[in-house]
């Protein structure tokens, strides 16, 4: 087998004469790759026609793909594609493109598609016929404006292969046929490509009552275990492993059990290697540690049979003192600063658990008189309300509630910002996206469906801001930095909400209860009512120069129309990880600064050197790496961010292995004061005695 691609990669790291990165190697990996791998074993036809046909009737797409469009049609669509001369940006790009993307013949010997017949046949699948919508599709991607996410850009066109949705979120009652339901969902769901997240706050815990018979029960550690069997087993035919997270709220008496599951030498029989991790947080938690008090965990079958309502259901915050007086409910205190640094402890060795700020996600919940938002997803940045179903008896019709689904996709800022037309590109991702609604009916999970159907939820996202900050030589810390995230993000969801306002008009519809939403009482749009989210540092003025931003009255007009009109999504933006559709882009994943110049990746016995977007010479000092930096500084852009985005912002937090827990647990009470949602994984690096990368380079 030919390797020089990989020995040219690697090359990367080696110095020029100018003491700079060989980055030219790069790009001469790439011809390489192409030359001796792509080549030989990419499958030729004579025309795109022939080739959709060909592979229709071999069952790698899907029948209905040719019946959408006529022969002249995918011509045209093929012609159009090849017009943009897309090429790799990347070695790493074009390497995980063919190894994770392409659709290859079941043998894996061949490859089916290059990269624009992959585009293609997802904008005629999103299209579904409307060649005006497919073309503008083609060129948003070609153009690198908008990607897709993995399950969309793996499986659009598709036959028999996967859901185009990223993430599921499933709620489990405190009875056996709820729990088997959501086992049995999550098998089906992961099978199809989706990542899990499983609210598990609704389980009784161990010691209590059964039955009657007291002290029997095993808590939520069993339903923990069989949940990351199921994922481990439920696969996407190797394609991508099951995924999932279990969420549990930090009132749970089984909180410290929970928690200990991750610990490096617990036992065996009790350490979770694969489920990730998630804690609910109220606002209670945090002023019980800032007071130093104890907390008191509450067995949860207990609170239902007092009050009639499961712990995840309830105001902890209007309830906690009832509860802790309450006679009838059963609990235990712990020290809630103990608790918090038990957190971060946990969070030092093994990156988990994700930290959902519950208060602050619901505060800012745009339907909050609709629905609660109990957890969040896989990756911390899905916040939509949640309801628990009622599965009584399979042979009796169940009280099926909503659960939640959302589709994803991500804007390239870099080249939103140099189209200078954000609105357009927001409008055609935000077309793209409802396409997935629509096409989306996953029958074996009914409460997705429901959910689905009555939401029309989609999850909007972006990547590469470190790569655009460094492009225009602004550090990721500075307020220019700031600024620029805050105004760009506005115009976002002031795009965002009209294209779904102009939805609800053509398609006839609004989402369920659009009614009792913010949107339609107006009170949404307060903040941009009572401030102009324009640029006023020269710099960021100038970086917008030319591009069309709201105002105050602009937002006054949209709210207006909002209000007559209604909107088609209940969901529409939210901030992915998104670090493997980043690859493919050649760009910075999501809005995280990056962890290094030269990211290496090692995939079975090789190593992958994939260098940062745009970078030279004389930019190289902006890209500091997070490591490097003060990670309050990130939570503060995050801040500026959050504000702008319905859902929320998957935040991770890097941190040097000698770090303290006490400066882990500083970090959490700091991103609560900020009032971000979530916090997702926290990255320890082990650190070394080394010179910073921007001193040797």
């Amino acid at each position: 087998m030919d390797t020089k691609h990989i020995e040219l990669n690697n090359k990367i790291k080696q110095k020029n004469k100018d003491g700079f990165y060989n980055l030219e190697s790069d790009i001469e990996a790439i011809k390489k790759y192409k030359i001796s791998i792509v080549h030989p074993n990419y499958r030729n036809e004579v025309s795109q026609f022939k080739r959709i046909s060909r592979l229709i009737d071999e069952g790698y797409y899907n029948p209905k793909l040719i019946k959408l469009y006529t022969e002249t049609q995918i011509k045209e669509l093929d012609d159009y594609a090849k017009s943009f001369n897309f090429k790799f940006k990347s070695y790493m790009s074009i390497k995980k493109f063919f190894e994770d993307y392409a659709t290859k013949s079941n043998d894996r010997k061949e490859f089916l598609e290059n990269y624009e017949d992959r585009v293609i046949v997802i904008s005629m699948w999103l299209a579904q016929g409307n060649m005006k919508q497919a073309k503008e599709l083609i060129e948003e991607i070609l153009t690198g404006r908008y990607q897709p996410a993995t399950p969309t850009f793996q499986d659009a066109g598709r036959y028999n292969f996967g859901e185009m949705v990223s993430c599921f979120l499933l709620e489990m009652d405190d009875n056996l046929n709820s729990i088997i339901y959501n086992l049995g969902t999550s098998m089906h769901l992961s099978k199809l490509g989706g990542g899990i997240a499983v609210n598990v706050t609704n389980i009784r815990s161990r010691g209590e009552s059964l039955r009657g018979v007291k002290g029997v029960t095993a808590g939520v550690m069993p339903v923990l275990k069989l949940l990351e069997d199921s994922f481990a087993f439920a696969n996407k035919m190797d394609q991508r492993n099951g995924a999932g997270a279990a969420y549990l709220s930090i009132f749970h008496w089984d909180i410290l059990e929970f928690l200990d599951t991750k610990k490096i030498n617990a036992d065996e029989k009790h350490r979770l290697q694969l489920l990730a991790l998630g804690v609910t947080i109220p606002n209670k938690f945090f002023e019980l540690a800032k007071e130093n008090e104890d907390i008191a965990l509450f067995a949860p079958l207990t609170v239902r049979k007092a009050y009639g309502e499961h712990l995840s259901n309830m105001n902890i915050d209007e309830m906690y003192d009832t509860l802790k007086n309450d006679d009838r409910v059963e609990k235990q205190f712990v020290s809630a600063r103990k608790l918090l640094l038990k957190i971060s402890q946990t969070q030092m060795e093994s990156g988990y658990p994700y930290i959902v700020y519950l208060d602050t996600a619901n505060k800012y919940h745009p339907l909050k008189d609709i629905g609660k938002i109990k957890m969040s997803n896989l990756c911390t940045e899905i916040f939509q309300l949640q309801e628990t179903s009622n599965i009584t008896n399979y042979f009796k019709k169940d009280e099926i509630k909503r659960d939640i689904n959302c589709n994803l996709g991500s804007l390239n800022i870099v080249n939103v910002m140099e189209s200078k037309d954000i609105e357009r590109t927001v409008s055609r991702a935000t077309d793209s996206l409802t396409a997935v609604v629509e096409l989306t009916d996953i029958k074996i999970a009914p409460g997705v469906r429901k959910a689905n159907k009555e939401m029309r939820s989609i999850g909007l996202g972006a990547l590469n801001l470190h790569g655009y900050l460094t492009k225009n030589k602004i550090f990721y810390e500075s307020k220019e930095a700031q600024e620029f995230a805050s105004v760009f993000f506005a115009a976002v969801n002031y795009y965002s909400i009209k294209r779904s306002s102009e939805l609800a008009v053509e398609k006839n519809f609004k989402f369920r209860d659009f009614d009792k939403s913010e949107y339609a009482k107006g009170t949404y749009f307060d903040k941009y009512e009572n401030e102009e989210f324009l640029p006023k540092l020269k710099k960021v003025k100038d970086l917008f120069d030319g591009i069309k931003l709201p105002t105050k009255e602009d937002w006054m007009k949209l709210k207006r129309k909002v209000k007559k009109n209604g909107m088609y999504h209940a969901y529409r933006l939210a901030i992915a990880p998104n670090q493997s559709t980043a690859y493919i882009a050649s760009a910075t994943p999501s809005i995280m600064p990056i962890t290094s110049m030269i990211e290496s990746r090692t995939y079975g016995n090789s190593t992958t050197y994939y260098p940062m977007p745009y970078l030279n010479k004389n930019n190289q000092l902006f890209y500091k790496s997070a490591y490097h930096m003060k990670q309050e500084n990130i939570i503060d852009l995050v801040a500026k961010i959050q504000p702008h985005i319905d859902q929320g912002i998957s935040t991770i937090l890097f941190v040097d292995s000698d770090a303290s827990t006490r400066d882990l647990a500083k970090l959490y009470l700091y991103g609560y004061k900020k009032e971000l949602k979530s916090l997702y994984y926290t990255r320890t690096r082990n650190k070394k005695i080394e010179e910073c990368e921007m001193c040797h380079a």
